[in-house]
């Protein structure tokens, strides 16, 4: 195993009933999230609608952390999913999802020193909100002030959850930002997508309509964590004829199939709009959104320099292994990443408590094998380590 104390890029927490709401403005109710009870069954209504994002967003009933880990790897099928999950626990048995001092004594069992800490319900939100700019910014308002309170966006050093934010409103997210720097935030969450703004435009995230935001991060030297969740991709789906809402691990086999990237897309807007030529201290974590994409990007990005002599200031490849950090999968083949882009940009994350995770974070370690001691210890501890810190003092 590991002899150095381990941070673990990937931890989640389960949403509290009232994340959204204990602090919510109460004129926005009905706009935003509200809780009702539908056939027997407590359901999340969002802008009005059931929201399917979550099968069970109230939480109460768990299936065991890494219960389809196997499935993951391609080692076994499913054919009953709902069997798959095992026995659900209560939640009530695990306070450790919900409660900050009973994670750390979890994280001190399983050998971690730190985490960043994210959302298992609220990267599934902006895309059910967009279309309600005020009701967006104030639902995300009231989450960031909840998680500030439950988890606190740097308690001791140890846990570090990721306040969340959209560019949707360019003016919203700045003050946003300066209220979250002020609390000590250390990391900024945003999912892989463009934007849709008061006018009715998209914009991708490195538009120049965003620029006082990401000013100010690179001022301050904190990190951009891309997760994965809902990326308001429902467009492209249709135009191959899935048209139904689905829930996490019930998608239609097509969906599963598109090639579609929505973090991929993220990423290369960041390079087309020359995001990091114009704020070249900013720095992006790439969270539970694999490393498969990563290969095809970086060969787009060498061709496309070389069939546009003069269109790059600096080489994009390069660029990309400067800004951009990846935690890959544990399906993944992570040494293939490291080969591509250095022991330095790669970052350990486990996904614990989920069922897609591992049950013992620090087994990750086992991916790593035949790696250098030293590449092991940055990809386990020192590369997230540095994340975590303001730029000057990384």
């Amino acid at each position: 195993m590991v002899d150095f104390p381990v941070f673990d890029a990937d931890n989640h927490y389960y949403e509290a009933i009232d994340a959204f709401t204990r602090h919510l403005d109460p004129a926005f109710a009905k706009r935003t999230m509200q809780w009702a009870t539908i056939e027997g069954k407590t359901r999340l209504l969002v802008g009005g609608r059931v929201n399917r994002f979550i099968p069970n967003p109230a939480f109460t009933h768990l299936a065991r952390p890494g219960a389809l880990s196997e499935y993951f790897r391609g080692e076994a099928g499913v054919g009953d999913m709902r069997a798959a999950f095992g026995e659900l626990e209560p939640i009530e048995a695990h306070p450790e999802y919900r409660d900050r001092a009973a994670r750390l004594r979890v994280m001190d069992a399983q050998g971690l020193e730190s985490c960043i800490m994210l959302p298992t319900l609220g990267v599934g939100m902006e895309a059910a909100l967009e279309h309600d700019l005020p009701a967006l910014t104030t639902a995300f308002s009231a989450f960031n002030r909840w998680l500030d309170e439950d988890w606190g966006y740097d308690h001791e050093g140890r846990i570090y959850a990721a306040p969340y934010l959209t560019l949707a409103d360019p003016a919203w997210a700045v003050d946003e930002l300066e209220r979250v720097l002020a609390r000590d935030a250390r990391v900024i969450l945003m999912r892989p997508a463009s934007m849709l703004g008061a006018d009715g435009r998209r914009r991708s995230p490195g538009h120049s309509d965003h620029d006082a935001f990401w000013a100010r991060m690179a001022e301050a030297g904190v990190t951009l964590v891309v997760h994965g969740g809902d990326s308001s991709y429902e467009a492209y789906e249709r135009l191959w004829g899935i048209t139904d809402d689905h829930e996490a691990f019930r998608m239609p086999l097509l969906r599963r199939m598109l090639s579609a990237s929505p973090i991929r897309d993220t990423i290369a807007s960041f390079i087309a709009d020359r995001l990091f030529e114009r704020h070249p201290n900013l720095r992006v974590a790439t969270i539970e959104t694999g490393s498969d994409w990563v290969a095809p990007l970086l060969k787009k990005l060498r061709t496309l320099s070389i069939q546009l002599p003069g269109e790059f200031t600096s080489d994009p490849v390069e660029t990309f292994r400067q800004h951009v950090w990846v935690s890959p999968f544990f399906e993944d083949d992570v040494l293939a990443l490291v080969d591509l882009v250095g022991a330095d940009r790669v970052l350990f994350g486990s996904d614990f408590p989920h069922v897609e995770g591992l049950a013992d974070p620090v087994s990750f370690v086992k991916e790593l094998d035949g790696l250098p001691d030293t590449d092991v210890r940055k990809i386990m501890r020192d590369n997230a380590r540095a994340l975590v810190r303001p730029q000057s003092q990384a």
